[in-house]
């Protein structure tokens, strides 16, 4: 885990706080966090009085984000047999979400 996370924080240095959810609770991802650089974190828990589906803050992105891909056909299912392979899929995913958002814009 601190590999990825000095890969993140090589590619996005202005990334400075972390959601996790809840099941990252705990002095694991903090010790984690600490040695890789400066990173505000703030574990996004569901409370246990909760029934059936709950809002919670910021996960919504993440949900809306796999939403999103899912639309993609190659994306539904995993079938790629590099990591290389499926980034690249998971790019040209998101490059077509983009370029049809800046198309509508395009015309008006």
């Amino acid at each position: 885990m601190t590999d990825l996370l000095r890969t993140i924080k090589h590619c996005w240095p202005w990334l400075l706080h972390v959601f996790p959810d809840g099941g990252y609770a705990g002095d694991k991802l903090k010790g984690r966090l600490k040695k890789v650089g400066k990173w505000t974190l703030e574990i996004i828990k569901r409370t246990d009085k909760a029934k059936g589906f709950e809002l919670l803050p910021r996960r919504w992105v993440v949900e809306r984000t796999f939403a999103w891909l899912g639309r993609s056909r190659r994306l539904a299912k995993d079938w790629e047999k590099s990591i290389a392979s499926a980034e690249a899929w998971i790019m040209i995913a998101h490059i077509r979400i983009i370029t049809k958002r800046l198309a509508r814009y395009c015309y008006r």
